[in-house]
């Protein structure tokens, strides 16, 4: 026969029990950044807000750096149910909904605000819709830079001047192509060794962000840059279908406030990061030009966009960008 203390300590136990799904641990979230970057400074920013909003009750430890593993390793991870949330690049979302692919197309959105303008309305909640269902719940789109070009001894200013320069790309057909239609040679160099490449002579131009552009030291070399952000991409901040039906539905409002104000601090965070970055650039000699007609640059890539329209979804979602 249970004494006072056995019944009493039966009902603690009995009432923790129907919510106790992340008390016991720390939530885990995957980040491959590292310290100090900003996609890393909004998820602490969003582990602090959840942590006040719970009264600790819910602790998200942010595992920066890839700390437990690479991203298709995290994506396994999440399957598994051994890791609840992560901040993803469109890899992971595009291989969960196929039709995401289009976000990754060159010359299609203008600039990250086109860019965020969609996301955060309509197309970003079917977007939403559909990657629940393939087991990821989107908290915040997160910026993940807009690419553009930058080339030693080569003044870009117009698509008739990628005529016959030798451009490193991502090993990715999308990539491959959009040299090829601009009129230009595709090179395949390892990101690493594009610093060498362009001392050696390899390539003329590369691609990337304007902060990946100052931080690998491309602008010590390569000092024009054309502001084409020829693929705005962007990444989210997510938690696991499977995790996320474990949350009563007060811990879910406070999970999604604090994803969406996390969003948007990495996007003011990633902004000030990029003019840092041009400011570097500019000081040490490099020149910026803006292309005129963004248009020019869509037309050239009518038969790559065109691949990926006989899929009824991609070609809504294509629609929608082009026409917003």
């Amino acid at each position: 026969m249970l004494g006072k203390f056995g019944v009493c300590t039966g009902l603690m136990l009995a009432l923790l029990g129907t919510n106790m799904s992340f008390a016991q641990a720390p939530i885990k979230l995957w980040n491959i950044h590292p310290e100090g970057y900003p996609v890393t400074e909004a998820l602490n920013s969003f582990a602090a807000e959840v942590k006040k909003a719970t009264n600790g009750r819910l602790a998200i430890d942010v595992a920066s750096a890839g700390a437990l593993g690479d991203q298709p390793q995290a994506v396994q991870m999440m399957k598994a149910s051994t890791l609840d949330m992560a901040e993803f690049n469109l890899a992971a979302l595009a291989e969960a909904v196929p039709s995401m692919t289009s976000i990754n197309l060159p010359f299609l959105f203008a600039d990250s605000k086109h860019m965020f303008r969609l996301l955060d309305g309509v197309m970003g909640e079917g977007f939403n819709k559909r990657l629940a269902a393939g087991g990821y719940v989107v908290l915040g789109w997160y910026d993940g830079g807009e690419r553009s070009f930058y080339c030693v001894n080569k003044r870009l200013t117009g698509p008739r001047d990628f005529a016959g320069l030798r451009i490193r790309v991502q090993n990715a057909e999308a990539f491959v192509e959009m040299v090829k239609l601009l009129g230009a040679t595709p090179v395949s160099v390892p990101y690493k060794e594009v610093l060498s490449a362009f001392e050696q002579g390899k390539i003329d131009c590369a691609e990337n962000n304007l902060p990946s552009y100052v931080s690998a030291g491309h602008y010590k070399v390569a000092k024009h840059v054309f502001l084409t952000s020829h693929v705005v991409a962007p990444e989210a901040l997510v938690v696991s279908s499977k995790a996320w039906a474990g949350f009563n539905a007060a811990d879910q409002a406070i999970l999604r406030e604090a994803g969406k104000k996390s969003a948007l601090y990495m996007r003011e965070l990633w902004n000030k990061r990029v003019k840092e970055s041009r400011d570097i650039a500019v000081k040490a000699g490099s020149t910026f030009e803006q292309p005129i007609e963004f248009g020019a640059y869509v037309s050239r890539m009518k038969p790559l966009h065109q691949k990926y329209w006989k899929d009824p979804e991609t070609r809504n979602e294509l629609v929608t960008i082009l026409a917003n």
